[in-house]
């Protein structure tokens, strides 16, 4: 229990930066352990080689600053690193989107998490760090055993933030005008107070208060730009304990993740059927399935002004599927053989993620929900294609409509499990789920096999080897397997847009009280969205099992979660187009390859991608491949939503008032 003391003061550090920047903003920072990881990498390079490293790529980014440099030195820059990284990151992308769909502020911050941890493997490299100790380690004799005294102090300097960050929002200005614009962010400013600079203060202290806690743990973990980017999903869950707005309660609900943590690992050398990798990687993602099961939800609603106005990007109806077919499927072949060698397998590797990023279209661009799990539901179908493959001996096709069949299951599950969340709220609970996933399934070797991963076998048709391995590798077959199922995946997604299924979908993304007046099972709807999303993760993963030929952990982590959502947001959610050019960035993809070969890019295309999803998501939310309706004469117009506020003459304020309205609003709320 004392041990744990140790990672759950980190969790709480974090959580209470999570709480502060939602009360201020009404941002949920998923990025927030980013930003404490590279002003972790900043400390240590800082007491190493006493060098400034900039958080910017392409220019002269590193400034001597000591030959000898102090400890003081070292914290004080990490520390002021940290707030000014923060500062720009809320002045450039968060604030430029308050008026934005809620689940934009998500894709932001994926986009800047990607970035980050892009810059980190470019300025420091990929590898394990450890630092040394700042604290004291000297043993301390507590309760009958001998602990490092460090977790102590950790989680005493932990809860004196707590209480002064609660003493600082109950009894100064400063902390009563957070409050205030928490619930009503115009009337505070009628007030005299300037809701941007009180933000901004909060976003600097809370990446100041993940700095100091990044710091002084990295003795106690290794650093390393993922697992630290991903500390902030147990913050995340304590965060929501305490309702995103209680220090206390998430003080607490950290401290509790971090004990139970460490009460698992002998429980674990003791109980033969608990001794298994990543289970300590579950409490946090029962913790949030208990608070949404308690509430129904996992973020507090903000008050009427707060809530944003702006629709969700049009889908428009395709206008020929089967003309695209007859085009784009003869273009492919052309392409396939005409390309060789690095080209095609980037081609080849683009055709496999597109039907990966068609999940996003019929999950966030018909039904308008976001999940950060789809790698997750795609390496269920990879992992489980290996097995019925490599040790079953199952024959393809068999075995990867088996394998979809079981990731299409799981979608379903996973609908289930979060049928009463929307928006932000699926989001976090996916992203916490896919962390679980990835440690206590992916990690574990008996089911994807440990360090020498799971081999696939090449795909065989009557005699006929499809797999991309052999003479002429990369060979063409597999190419042609890879066309041939993104075709049929992409003209059954075009087709949905249109047909009676589809535009419940649409109705549900519109306003889903108005699609249950109308008589559309909204739930029913939901899950249909879920499992046919799910499934096509699914396809997507086989493709890329076979493609691959050995999948390993980290094929199908949440990072690879992260990176599809990223390239599927700068393609577009909302067409199958915008699908087949986020296929073109996948890593290893045809648009890359070119990148690489013509201008040495290839080693940038990480933060690249992490760049783009946080300029779209600011300048062009509905992607690069987007086409607005046209009006009868001729202008840009979006076309109607179900629940949109109507067009036409109204009454003086009456616009005002519906904007006021949230579009999206659960069935039984009152706006």
């Amino acid at each position: 229990m004392l041990l744990g003391l140790g990672p759950g003061a980190v969790y709480a550090a974090l959580g209470l930066g999570l709480v502060l920047t939602y009360r201020a903003s009404g941002v949920i920072n998923i990025a927030h352990g980013a930003i404490a990881m590279y002003a972790t990498y900043q400390y240590a390079e800082l007491r190493e080689v006493g060098d400034l490293v900039l958080p910017v790529v392409g220019v002269p980014p590193r400034i001597h600053l000591s030959d000898t440099p102090s400890f003081p030195l070292a914290f004080g820059v990490s520390l002021t690193m940290a707030a000014l990284l923060s500062l720009a990151v809320y002045l450039v992308v968060f604030r430029p989107l308050r008026r934005a769909q809620p689940m934009m502020t998500v894709v932001a911050a994926v986009g800047l998490t990607i970035a980050l941890q892009a810059v980190a493997v470019i300025q420091f490299g990929a590898d394990n760090r450890f630092l040394q100790p700042v604290l004291p380690q000297k043993a301390v004799h507590l309760l009958g055993v001998t602990v490092p005294r460090d977790r102590l102090l950790l989680a005493g300097i932990v809860a004196l933030a707590a209480v002064a960050l609660w003493a600082m929002s109950r009894w100064t200005a400063f902390g009563l005008a957070t409050r205030a614009v928490a619930d009503d962010e115009e009337t505070t400013a009628l007030l005299g107070r300037r809701p941007t600079l009180i933000a901004a203060a909060n976003w600097m202290l809370a990446a100041v208060l993940a700095a100091v806690a990044g710091i002084l743990v990295a003795p106690i973990s290794s650093l390393n730009p993922t697992g630290y980017s991903l500390l902030v999903v147990p913050a995340l869950a304590a965060a929501l304990l305490g309702g995103v707005s209680s220090f206390g309660l998430t003080f607490l609900g950290a401290l509790a993740i971090g004990v139970a943590q460490g009460l698992l690992l002998p429980l674990q050398q003791d109980v033969s059927w608990l001794n298994q990798p990543g289970l300590r990687a579950l409490l946090p993602m029962i913790m949030v399935v208990v608070v949404a099961a308690r509430r129904g939800a996992l973020l507090p609603g903000r008050s009427a002004s707060a809530v944003v106005s702006a629709p969700l990007p049009v889908v428009a109806p395709p206008r020929s599927p089967l003309a695209g077919l007859l085009i784009g499927v003869p273009v492919g072949v052309v392409a396939l053989f005409a390309l060789s060698g690095a080209y095609r397998l980037g081609l080849e590797r683009s055709l496999a993620g597109a039907v990966v990023c068609l999940s996003f279209v019929v999950l966030t661009g018909y039904v308008g929900q976001l999940s950060l799990a789809q790698m997750t539901l795609a390496g269920v179908a990879g992992f489980l294609l290996a097995r019925l493959e490599g040790e079953l001996g199952v024959p393809f096709p068999i075995a990867p409509v088996l394998a979809t069949v079981a990731a299409a299951a799981a979608g379903l599950l996973l609908s289930f499990a979060a049928r009463r969340l929307r928006g932000v709220d699926l989001a976090l609970i996916t992203l916490v789920a896919g962390v679980a996933l990835q440690e206590a399934v992916f990690g574990n070797p008996l089911i994807t096999g440990g360090l020498r991963g799971s081999s696939v076998p090449g795909p065989t048709l009557f005699g006929v080897d499809l797999g991309i391995a052999g003479a002429g590798f990369p060979r063409v077959q597999f190419g042609l397997l890879a066309l041939t199922v993104l075709a049929a995946c992409g003209y059954g997604v075009a087709r949905l847009r249109t047909a009676g299924p589809g535009r419940q979908m649409l109705a549900v993304r519109a306003n889903e009280r108005a699609a249950a007046a109308a008589g559309i099972d909204v739930r029913r709807t939901r899950a249909v969205a879920f499992t046919l999303s799910a499934a096509l993760a699914g396809l997507g993963g086989c493709l890329i099992g076979y493609g691959q030929g050995r999948l390993s952990f980290d094929s199908f982590g949440v990072t690879a979660s992260l990176f599809f959502l990223a390239i599927a947001a700068v393609g577009g959610v909302t067409s199958v187009a915008g699908a087949l050019v986020a296929g073109l960035l996948v890593p290893g993809g045809l648009a890359f390859t070119l990148l690489d070969r013509a201008f040495g890019l290839g080693r940038y295309q990480q933060l690249l991608c992490g760049l783009a999803v946080i300029a779209l998501a600011v300048l062009r939310p509905a992607g690069l491949v987007h086409r607005s309706v046209r009006g009868p004469w001729g202008a840009k117009a979006e076309a109607p939503q179900l629940g949109d506020p109507p067009s036409g003459p109204q009454r003086p304020g009456a616009e005002d008032r519906s904007r006021l309205v949230p579009h999206h609003a659960e069935p039984g709320s009152t706006p």
